[in-house]
Order: structure tokens, then sequence, then C-alpha cells
């Protein structure tokens, strides 16, 4: 008996000293990733789109061996709820930090962005930031944040210019605009610019009207609109206040020359074409879009159709912030903090779908990056400008 029980010992004992070595493998093999976004609260929709483009992301990489130069190692993918407010953000990098995140990528709205990054610069804890278009994210010298697309300076700079040739080439028959945005960072900085930058362009803004969000009535603003009776409307706002104000403008028979946006919330999405076909009709905007010729953006469009989903400019740009962080954790060869803020800085990230030139961070912000322009014709989204990816001709301005 004695015999036995002194076997059962050292057995157990050398159990023990086998299990720690591989529990520790284990988590070498294990790269831990923030995935922060609001799936709850008034930007649900937008923020569970997001959440779901890196989480196929990682699916992707993992499939295809884990990081390989750390050996195949996994990602693991740490998901924080924002809640749709900065507070919300902010505390979850807490908890992801705590959890031993290596990064983070979110956090969709420019807000929680703007949160978030800075919370996590504490923690020296690299931050890729998915859509978040506020330029004052990269404006504050934070070394841990790197954004892939173009801030609002860029698209504003790019739609307004487009909106000109447009107008010119159809004989300026669009004089007049009304701004109608959301109040937060986004929104507000976004109408802002249009504000500032259109008079130059000889467009006179009629006025300039922002709304709480979330909002639930536009049936006021519409009457506004109907008074003023502008040549443009430009709407800044997310998702659900965006088609319910195009909703209202249908259901009061308000159509001007055109809808014109930049960086609409719901102009470029496919569920808005879906469900309202009749008030998307004929909408130009310029946002975040996919190269329309690329093979992978159409095979990923692909299956994410097959999901029930829609190819949103939030999923496919979260998909593409987590290729991008995977990549520099490959040639960073570790999970160390600041050696991936390194390999961010350093970047070329060229595997991607995206219609962007080369990958070149400065202070955090790809120059490399661009909007596109599309409109909604017949059902569908389709390219318009530039020339390189257009897929139908434009219509300006939109038949009554």
């Amino acid at each position: 008996m004695t015999s036995r029980r002194q076997f059962i010992g050292q057995s157990a004992v050398a159990a023990s000293s086998l299990a720690f070595p591989l529990l520790g493998r284990a988590q070498q093999n294990t790269v831990k990733i923030g995935v922060i976004h609001p799936v709850t609260g008034a930007l649900a929709y937008s923020g569970q789109q997001c959440r779901e483009g890196v989480i196929m992301a990682i699916d992707d990489l993992n499939k295809a061996g884990g990081i390989k130069s750390l050996g195949g190692a996994k990602i693991e993918a740490l998901l924080g709820d924002a809640q749709s407010t900065p507070q919300g953000g902010i505390a979850e990098v807490e908890k992801v930090n705590e959890a031993g995140a290596s990064a983070i990528v979110g956090a969709y709205a420019s807000a929680i962005c703007l949160a978030t990054t800075q919370a996590a610069a504490k923690y020296n804890l690299p931050h890729v930031v998915d859509v978040g278009v506020a330029d004052q994210i990269v404006e504050r010298g934070l070394k841990n944040t790197f954004r892939f697309g173009p801030g609002y300076k860029k698209c504003t700079q790019v739609g307004i210019s487009n909106l000109n040739v447009l107008n010119t080439i159809a004989g300026k028959p669009a004089k007049t605009v009304m701004i109608i945005h959301e109040e937060s960072l986004f929104g507000t900085g976004t109408a802002n610019l249009l504000a500032s930058e259109l008079p130059g362009y000889g467009f006179e803004v009629k006025d300039v009207i922002k709304h709480a969000n979330p909002t639930r009535d536009f049936n006021n603003i519409v009457l506004r609109m109907k008074q003023i009776n502008p040549d443009i409307v430009i709407p800044a706002n997310y998702y659900n206040e965006y088609a319910l104000l195009l909703r209202t403008m249908q259901q009061q028979k308000v159509a001007p020359k055109a809808i014109y946006s930049v960086l609409g919330g719901a102009a470029s999405s496919y569920k808005f074409v879906k469900e309202f076909p009749d008030a998307a009709n004929g909408i130009i905007d310029c946002n975040h879009w996919f190269n329309p010729q690329d093979k992978q953006a159409l095979a990923l469009k692909k299956r994410v159709d097959a999901k029930g989903l829609f190819f949103s400019y939030e999923l496919f740009m979260s998909y593409t912030a987590m290729m991008l962080l995977a990549d520099a954790i490959t040639r960073a060869k570790s999970t160390d903090r600041a050696a991936i803020t390194e390999a961010l800085a350093t970047s070329t990230f060229a595997n991607h779908f995206m219609p962007y030139g080369a990958t070149k961070f400065v202070d955090g912000q790809n120059l490399g990056a661009q909007p596109l322009m599309t409109q909604v014709v017949k059902g569908d989204i389709k390219v318009i400008v530039p020339s390189d990816y257009r897929e139908v001709e434009p219509m300006f301005p939109m038949k009554a």
C-alpha cells in the first residue's frame, strides 16, 4: 500500500511539473486582441457589424495557420461592449488590458474611438481604429493609435470636389445646400467642414441643423427643409437617423435635386437599399468602400451574404483593420506591445481589397487611404468616382 501511495504521489508531482510548461506554451501560442464595439445601445447595429468583421478576420487567420512567425499562434478575441458611449469604451479598455491584450481593434464611432485610444495609450496598448473618422483621433500625438481608412477631412475634400465637378458638368443646376447632422464628434465635425468649404465652390449653405442621437422624429426638420427648399440635402448621421430622415422626406414628398452624402450612415448600405429601395434610389455618397474589381472583396461579400448579413462598410473596414494588425504582429514576431506598435508604424500592408495607394502611416494616419463615390442605382450600390473603379455613369441631378 505504501509503495502504491508513493507511486501515485510521484506521478502527481510529475504530472504537475509537466502541466505548467504545457499551459505556458498554450498561453504563448495565443495572441489576445481586444475587440471593442458598441454592440448595445443606439449604435448597436453598426457595432455588431464591426464585431462580425473582426471575428470573420480572426477566423480566417486562425484557419490559415494563425500567426506563423509565432509558431502558428492562434488569435483570441477579447470581446468588449462599449454600450454606445465613450465611458463604456474606456471601461472595456481597462478590462482587456487586465486580461493581457496585446492590441485593440475598434471602436466604430468617433467619440468612442477618441476615448478608447486615449485610455489605451496609458498602457502603451496599440489600438487600430476600424472606422472612427474624426481626425482628432490621430492628431493628438498618440504613438499607439493607427487608422487605416481616411478621416473626415479627406472624405469631405473628395466629396465637395466631386460635387463641384458633377454640378458643373450638369450646367450648375444646384446652388443651395442644407446640412443635417447628428450632434456627436462625427456629425458635428463633418458638418462644420462642409459648411466652411462649400461656399468656396459657389454653393450657398442655407441652413445647418443639428439633431440628437438617437432621434425618432424628423418631421419638424423636414418641414424646415420644405420652407428652405434647398437644391441639395447633405445628411451626416448614423444609420438609424439617416434612414428615418430619408423616409420622412419621402413621406412628406420632399425631393431635392440631389441627396448627396459625405460619410452617410445609410447611404452606402445594402440594408437600407433592400429595406427602403424607393427612399434610397439615386443617393450619392462619398464614403468608405471596397474595390469592386477585387476578387477578395467579392468572395468575402458572398460569404457575408450567405450568413444573412449585409456587407456594410462597418464590416469590411473592421475585417481589414484586423488583417492590418495581424500583418504587424507577424512582422513584429512578438506579442510585445512596443514591438507591435513599431511594426504598425512601419507598415506597408498590401494584402487587402480597399482601393488605396501604398500604405504609409504618418502620425497614425494611413496617407494611402481614399474614399470612393457611390450611387444607389436600380436597387444596388455602384461606384461612380473615380473612373478607375467606376461601375456606372453618375446620375446628377436626381430624376424626380
